[in-house]
């Protein structure tokens, strides 16, 4: 394909020196083993992504958050790690990654990193010592229990990968626990040296130009000390927010094995080594269905963490205008010193097109408003492309999870596959079969077809984030909402003296919208159509408009 020139004289949301740069950016999620190969092992790395690092400059964005890279035996893909300061040979070396944060910052573009701190792969070197007895120098490092008289695990607790918590090791003659994977012990925050290893591993990253971290399940850390047994959780208490619906996982309440009070104290610690650094951000996972927005706001308050990532707009709950509504008041009223991280989609859910089952014009418009509200984005790869949820066959199954719970859970291999850059065989992501297969659908609306088209997805996507950028409010802004229902959201936001009113159509016709009381003038640079009537605008179906006081 033709690459794209990256943009001259590129703007950015802040300085590169502000502390406050990541308040209203616009983060692009890579998933690495997915994003393009350039040594053909049908795996993505990380010279794939300096080869498209082009293209994110001209997409507009300020960060990327690349998802793990670290050495690994990939049984979750990345996030089951054996090394923490090592690249895994499959994604390149040390100095491709030193390669690809200088040439990121060459364009004025931050890398995050994904940090998985609560657990390793049990082929890490310190779970082959902690498993070996009970007096070795790592005996505690990893969370080791004795059975139950009877030789059952210590409680109730359950994996969110199925099945109990804990698996038996017959060398210690104790069971270890796993939140996730039995190939994932967790770690013991109880012991002081496991923090202290953990802070000094974030040093090393930032030590080499890191600009922060996304922390995955950072509420995961800690475990109740005293192994006390979760509580049932009434069936109408239940969503699928944290693991589907077909999980039982999903009737414990999950008060013992996560989102423990310890936890602040570390994540002080944490935001104590990120604050030896200039201008450092954090994004914390919060992997709780019943008490999330608490949660946010506890762990970004006090000096914590920077911001939480929502998942309020990751569920199957169709976000209407009233749902938008509903979940910003919630954050407002609930998170009283945090800053948000909206998403609508990522590498562990079905792609928004397809579960909100959104056409080409409802896409742009739900892109549009997820970039007007006020907090941070994260953007996953190829949804600014449009591209749907992939059919991924069991036969090509990858993901241990969707082979637990198949086929009513068919897991998150199909969010997954390939980026399809061109037309070529495997979509211009490999020369060879990848490591799972490129989407036929996605190769026809592939990256150099959209390039060459004005009315595509992914370039309706860079002129949204380029007039953004002229818009300081609609990216640092408060927000106060104005109308907002099945047909119609409406708001305004306002920063330092600047006022922006927005409104969006979220109906299949025309709509006619009354402007602000005064004088408005309706901000022609912004890429939707839309006819202006003195004191009205109409609106066409799945369009926005946009306006500002006339001074």
């Amino acid at each position: 394909m033709a690459f794209v020139e990256p943009t001259e004289d590129r703007p950015v949301v802040a300085a590169a020196g502000d502390p406050d740069w990541w308040r209203g950016a616009v983060i692009y999620q890579v998933y690495p083993r997915s994003f393009q190969d350039t040594n053909n092992d049908g795996i993505g790395d990380l010279s794939g992504i300096i080869h498209r690092m082009e293209y994110l400059s001209k997409l507009g964005v300020d960060a990327i958050w690349i998802s793990p890279f670290f050495k690994s035996p990939m049984l979750d893909f990345g996030y089951d790690i054996s090394g923490f300061r090592d690249v895994d040979p499959m994604f390149g070396s040390m100095g491709d990654f030193d390669a690809l944060i200088e040439r990121a910052h060459s364009l004025g573009i931050k890398i995050l990193i994904d940090l998985v701190l609560s657990h390793t792969s049990m082929e890490h070197r310190w779970f082959r010592e902690s498993r070996t007895s009970r007096d070795n120098p790592k005996a505690d490092w990893y969370v080791w229990a004795d059975p139950k008289p009877d030789g059952s695990p210590p409680n109730n607790w359950l994996s969110i990968f199925g099945g109990s918590a804990w698996e038996w090791e017959g060398e210690r003659m104790q069971y270890y626990l796993h939140n996730f994977l039995i190939e994932q012990p967790d770690l013991n925050f109880h012991n002081p040296d496991v923090q202290d290893e953990l802070l000094n591993i974030a040093r090393f990253w930032l030590d080499r130009g890191v600009d922060g971290f996304r922390l995955d399940v950072v509420n995961f850390y800690f475990h109740d000390a005293q192994l006390r047994d979760n509580p049932a959780l009434k069936p109408e208490d239940r969503n699928d927010n944290t693991a589907p619906a077909v999980n039982p996982y999903n009737f414990q309440d999950h008060l013992y094995s996560k989102t423990q009070p310890e936890n602040l104290a570390f994540l002080e610690r944490l935001r104590g080594v990120m604050d030896e650094y200039p201008a450092i951000t954090s994004v914390g996972e919060i992997g709780e269905s019943q008490r999330g927005m608490e949660t946010q706001n506890a762990y970004t308050s006090n000096g914590r963490l920077h911001m939480a990532y929502d998942f309020d707009f990751l569920s199957t709950v169709y976000p209407s205008g009233g749902r938008i509504r509903q979940v910003l008041e919630k954050f407002d009223r609930i998170v009283t010193e945090g800053w948000a991280c909206w998403a609508f989609s990522n590498h562990d859910v079905v792609r928004h097109a397809t579960r909100f089952d959104l056409n080409v014009s409802q896409r742009k418009l739900y892109a549009a408003i997820l970039m007007t509200l006020k907090g941070t984005v994260c953007l996953y790869q190829g949804e600014e492309l449009g591209f749907t949820e992939a059919y991924v066959g069991y036969e090509d199954l990858q993901d241990p999870y969707g082979k637990r719970f198949w086929p009513k859970f068919k897991g998150r291999d199909g969010c997954r596959t390939p980026i399809a850059w061109n037309r070529d065989h495997h979509g211009g992501f490999s020369d060879v079969r990848p490591w799972l297969p490129v989407a036929l659908e996605h190769v026809e609306n592939a990256a150099s077809s959209q390039e060459r088209d004005p009315g595509s997805v992914l370039s309706f996507y860079r002129a949204f984030i380029a007039f953004r950028r002229t818009q300081p409010a609609l990216a640092k802004g408060d927000l106060k909402v104005l109308e907002a229902d099945d047909d119609r959201l409406i708001f305004r936001r306002e920063h330092d003296g600047q006022t922006v009113w927005v409104a969006f159509n979220l109906t299949d016709s025309d709509m006619t919208v009354a402007l602000p009381d005064g004088n408005w003038d309706l901000l022609d640079d912004a890429p939707f159509t839309h006819q202006e009537d003195d004191d009205t605008v109409v609106l066409p179906a799945w369009q926005g408009a946009f306006a500002t006081p006339r001074h």
